[in-house]
């Protein structure tokens, strides 16, 4: 099975500690975060990661080169930052044959499911399926009765940005970085180059199409985008 990591991003929030280094090798207990999310990957059955990196990119490159993780890495350098749509359409030729494929955020640690998680997407047929949990935060998708993903709600929003009739209650969940893509996804991303990937989940939702939310309630899982979060689960 093949993942990306998302792993191009600044780190601005993490303030000094990305000063002299990219995200991606900000270490949480001893090891770089990209080192925690390539182990977790390993241990799900992948066998082939791309990253893609901009901030510091030679840095990251040079530490995959020199650590054997047990995974066939390859790179997407991004000369300007295309957010996660465009970086995953920019790496989309990577996946050519797979049926479907993790993506990962390099900043998150988590104990959730990564085979149970796959193992589900594939029994439902969806185009993606997002790890969420209920939890505090200033964005949130919202979810169906059915465990679609309807639209979603920031703290910024005057109102809930609904794409598609709800079945049932609606409620909030806070996305965990973390999702199982059919290789169907890749062809519905639109042609632009830089873009949230969040914003082609809404699009695609509103547009008929099956995207899942599935629930990691018991699951450990922390965001490592601020400093007093860089400590291990």
């Amino acid at each position: 099975m093949k993942a990306m990591v998302f792993a191009a991003g600044l780190g601005s929030r993490l303030g000094d500690a990305t000063t002299n280094c990219p995200k991606a090798l900000v270490e949480v207990g001893g090891r770089p975060l990209l080192e925690h999310v390539l182990g977790r990957l390993q241990a799900a059955g992948v066998t082939e990661v791309i990253v893609n990196v901009h901030h510091f990119a030679d840095q990251v490159e040079t530490w995959l080169q020199a650590n054997d993780c047990g995974l066939k890495v390859a790179v997407s350098r991004e000369k300007d930052l295309l957010d996660t749509g465009g970086g995953l359409k920019k790496a989309a030729g990577f996946f050519e044959g797979e049926g479907c494929f993790l993506v990962h955020n390099v900043d998150i640690l988590s104990d959730i499911d990564l085979v149970g998680l796959v193992s589900d997407h594939r029994k439902s047929g969806a185009m993606a399926s997002l790890a969420v949990m209920p939890r505090k935060g200033s964005r949130y998708l919202m979810v169906d009765a059915g465990d679609t993903v309807c639209g979603r709600r920031r703290d910024d929003m005057a109102e809930t940005d609904l794409r598609r009739e709800p079945f049932g209650e609606l409620r909030p969940f806070g996305f965990c970085g973390i999702q199982v893509l059919s290789s169907g996804f890749l062809d519905r991303m639109p042609p632009v180059s830089r873009y949230s990937i969040t914003d082609t989940y809404l699009d695609l939702t509103g547009a008929g199409c099956d995207i899942r939310a599935v629930r990691v309630d018991g699951a450990r899982w922390r965001d490592c985008g601020r400093p007093e979060d860089l400590r291990p689960l």
